[in-house]
């Protein structure tokens, strides 16, 4: 039985990685050392972790920062979300847009090189609604 589930993220600076999900995004340490920090959204029960790819616990030959992921996180309004992103000097990787497939996201850089996808969920359109489970 599966009891839980939640992505570690290697990062090199694993303190300015958990800062930037507290102050920007909410979420409170669950656990934190030097090397490890686990982080949870208070209420949601959403959680993400963050890890030193230095660290002796990651296998030989894998200790590397997160490349090719992206964390998608849904917010309620992503517009203001991101204009205070964009006015706290977070990287933007993809400016603010709305996209035929039911999202407006915008794409922003964490400390660590990890790509955040902050998302509201729009209306799609026609030729992407049916697609779309019931």
């Amino acid at each position: 039985m599966l009891h839980s589930s939640y992505p570690v993220l290697c990062s090199a600076d694993v303190a300015a990685s958990a800062r930037f999900y507290r102050d920007h995004f909410g979420f409170e340490n669950a656990f934190e050392s030097g090397w490890y920090v686990s982080l949870r959204h208070p209420g949601s029960g959403h959680e993400l972790a963050l890890l030193d790819p230095a660290h002796e616990s990651v296998p030989a030959g894998y200790g590397v920062t997160a490349r090719g992921v992206l964390v998608n996180l849904e917010v309620d309004d992503v517009d203001a979300v991101a204009a205070r992103l964009e006015a706290s000097g977070v990287p933007i990787v993809q400016e603010l847009r709305s996209e035929p497939f039911g999202q407006r996201h915008v794409i922003v850089r964490d400390p660590g090189g990890v790509l955040v996808d902050v998302i509201t969920e729009i209306e799609p359109s026609p030729e992407f609604a049916a697609a779309f489970g019931a």
